[in-house]
């Protein structure tokens, strides 16, 4: 008899602290965009463009140049090669954490080199032990120390990728890829645009931007009076 009076207070009791909790989960849980990895933007861009794309249409005359400097950067004939330049973006918006241009710049990466979307994995974990050359490793050296800040790369850092048979022009282009993905991530990431999980549209798009370049692609989401340029960090 004890023992059945006393089971419809312990049943009570833990109805009581599962509403609580309950309760708690509600007043503590994350928006919900946060909790599928989906962005509201902190001001009012254009709706239904990923990334780089809803701040650049917002803005259309400042999305001219910028494009016009990835096209120049990443796409326009070069002695080193598209992959190898779409790889070093990759890697510098991997270590500023930009899911969105990592994810771009990887698929054009990728769509540059036979589809090969696990070197591409490979790179941004460890590319010393990735099958790249020689030369582009000691340029992801200095893409990396430029990231971190451009008082870090160091004569020697410049003399062992020449070693590796990196002219000027190609170490320049890495310092200004670097750093102009600085830029970028931070303006997508800054502006907490909408950058949607889905790797296989961003493969897509990335055949497309290899095949095409930015200047191209930017017709697709710009007012036509401002393409003939175009970024797709």
């Amino acid at each position: 008899m004890l023992c059945a009076a006393k089971q419809p207070v312990i049943h009570h009791s833990v109805e009581i602290k599962l509403h609580l909790f309950q309760s708690w989960m509600v007043a503590y849980a994350l928006p919900a965009h946060e909790n599928t990895g989906e962005s509201m933007p902190h001001i009012k861009l254009p709706e239904g463009l990923q990334g780089i794309r809803s701040a650049m249409a917002f803005r259309p005359e400042t999305a001219k140049p910028l494009n016009e400097l990835a096209e120049a950067l990443l796409h326009a004939p070069n002695s080193l090669p598209q992959g190898d330049r779409e790889l070093i973006a990759t890697y510098v918006s991997y270590l500023n954490d930009c899911y969105f241009c990592q994810t771009v710049h990887g698929s054009i990466a990728a769509a540059c080199l036979n589809d090969d979307h696990e070197l591409v994995k490979r790179v941004k974990a460890d590319f010393q032990a990735a099958e790249i050359s020689e030369k582009l490793k000691a340029l992801l050296i200095i893409a990396a120390k430029v990231q971190k800040g451009g008082k870090q790369v160091t004569s020697a850092d410049v003399e062992a990728a020449r070693a590796q048979g990196a002219t000027d022009m190609e170490i320049h282009d890495t310092v200004l890829i670097a750093a102009a993905f600085c830029m970028f991530n931070r303006y997508v990431d800054g502006l907490d645009t909408w950058q949607p999980r889905n790797e296989e549209m961003y493969r897509e798009r990335g055949k497309k931007t290899a095949r095409e370049g930015y200047v191209s692609i930017s017709r697709e989401y710009l007012p036509a009076q401002t393409t003939g340029v175009g970024a797709e960090s």
